[in-house]
């Protein structure tokens, strides 16, 4: 645990606070965005006054990512470009949170004067008493990051009962409980989509991932606060529900049921108000037959497969402690599409890994040529601190991967356009997200948020709403993108 200034309390112990403003920054994926939304739950309810820009809070918190250099570089600007801001109206303050700060700890303060403070996840369960003690003038010290994977047992079934709970106040209106009955949750937008945290952690030992060090242990959350959140989103408009964590395939193996998510997934759908639900973050290697039925067949389960691949050569793939081929991945789409023709597919992939011959490169595009993926993300490969891969010997030189990985990403974006292009005269339902004088623009069900392209609707001739879904024909495509035409009426929000 962190050490503070002040006692760690829970939000039940809370009396009247002073109603300080606070900016929640939030960088990196969707799990930080849950993230984000429990860290404002706990501030409202705290007596903290959220603000949308970090010039009108007196304390700025940036919940930063820490998954790949890019993403740290995000950060440190993100963090730098919030401190610019001390001194300049209300802003009195800089706080990092999020996996950066989980996973660097005390090494990232001293390298980082410029932040107030860094607080890992330990602190998030007291976060008001910590940024209270920050805007007086007080210091936090960083904690010294640990391989959280140890906090849980190993065992995945022991670790429900040993998983703390925090008990919450009676809350508020517009809060919700959120990651079972531990933390409340506020919305810090009203899109149409929103994410719902199915787990966290991992217990997967890929050699070049360090997540599972500074997130922990796979623990899923209970169906009934799965539930109880998710109605509480519908209610709160959002029509699309995107259930995330580091490894959806997992979930319910600590609850005693490997197959709890297909039985999750119609009483979900039951929810009143919600029209989509999607599924993230897929490992190929645990994708059962019956979880793959489910994502394809269950009603309002929009039959998208974002699928971890990583690699199609073999031999890279064991170096990175991953299993499949080519062919079995090919086998697997194969199969999403015989049961759902018009599924979405999306992967991310590493180029470069240590060892990676010609051949094992040839391989990849061999695999992604003929895989006809909607979404494909490349990445090339840097060691990552704490991981296995880092200390393998056979690096490739960085200008042999920076090749690698310019030539696959072209490579990526023609075939991604082609993707686009076979789906002309389709049919596609579309989540409005933004409206023009005569046009809008949303999603297909086969394009996940913010990451996979757009559909773009033309010629309606009836006015639409953000949130509305529409069936349409796609007539045009650009790049990832898609134009379609109404078929039918919009389907509005209550």
């Amino acid at each position: 645990m962190p050490s503070s200034t002040t006692p760690p309390v829970t939000l039940s112990d809370a009396g009247p606070r002073a109603a300080h403003k606070v900016a929640l920054i939030t960088l990196g994926c969707a799990r930080n965005d849950v993230d984000s939304e429990e860290l404002a739950g706990r501030l409202a309810a705290d007596g903290f006054e959220l603000v949308d820009e970090a010039e009108d809070a007196e304390i700025a918190v940036v919940n930063t990512c820490g998954f790949v250099d890019a993403a740290k570089k995000d950060s440190i600007d993100t963090l730098l470009a919030a401190s610019d801001l001390k001194g300049h109206g209300a802003t009195k303050a800089v706080v990092a949170v999020g996996c950066l700060a989980e996973r660097y700890g005390k090494q990232l303060a001293e390298e980082l004067p410029e932040a107030d403070a860094v607080l890992g996840f330990d602190s998030y369960r007291d976060i008001g008493d910590r940024l209270r003690t920050i805007l007086a003038g007080g210091h936090i010290e960083a904690h010294t990051p640990s391989d959280r994977r140890k906090l849980l047992p190993l065992t995945p079934v022991e670790r429900q009962a040993a998983a703390p709970e925090t008990p919450v106040a009676e809350l508020p209106e517009g809060l919700a409980p959120a990651s079972g009955p531990r933390t409340p949750r506020r919305r810090l937008g009203d899109g149409p989509s929103a994410p719902l945290k199915l787990a966290s952690g991992c217990d997967r030992r890929c050699s070049f991932c360090a997540i599972p060090a500074f997130r922990g242990a796979f623990l899923s959350r209970r169906p009934a606060d799965i539930l109880a959140e998710a109605r509480w989103l519908a209610d709160q408009g959002v029509r699309e529900m995107v259930l995330v964590s580091e490894n959806s395939t997992s979930y319910g193996k600590d609850l005693g049921d490997l197959r709890l998510l297909e039985t999750l997934l119609p009483e979900l759908a039951a929810i009143d108000g919600l029209e989509w639900i999607r599924v993230s973050y897929l490992q190929p290697a645990e994708l059962r037959p019956s979880l793959v039925t489910a994502l394809a067949t269950t009603p309002k389960v929009v039959p998208y497969f974002d699928l971890s691949f990583q690699h199609s050569a073999p031999g890279v793939l064991r170096r990175m402690r991953r299993f499949g081929d080519t062919d079995r991945f090919l086998e697997l789409l194969g199969t999403i599409r015989e049961q759902a023709p018009l599924a979405g597919a999306r992967s991310n992939f590493i180029v470069g890994f240590p060892g990676e011959t010609d051949e094992d490169y040839a391989e990849l595009e061999r695999f992604l040529t003929e895989a006809r993926l909607d979404a494909i993300g490349v990445f090339g490969y840097s060691d990552e601190d704490g991981t296995e891969a880092a200390g393998f010997a056979d690096k490739l030189d960085q200008d042999l991967i920076d090749e690698r990985a310019s030539a696959l990403a072209d490579l990526a974006d023609d075939l991604v356009a082609s993707r686009a292009a076979e789906r002309v005269g389709e049919p596609v339902r579309v989540l409005i997200e933004e409206v023009g004088e005569d046009w809008a623009e949303g999603r297909g069900a086969h394009q996940g948020p913010e990451v996979d392209g757009s559909v773009r609707i033309e010629g309606a001739e009836y006015a639409l709403r953000v949130g509305d879904l529409v069936d349409a024909v796609v007539v045009g495509s650009e790049g990832v993108d898609l134009y379609a035409k109404p078929t039918g009426a919009a389907t509005g929000r209550r």
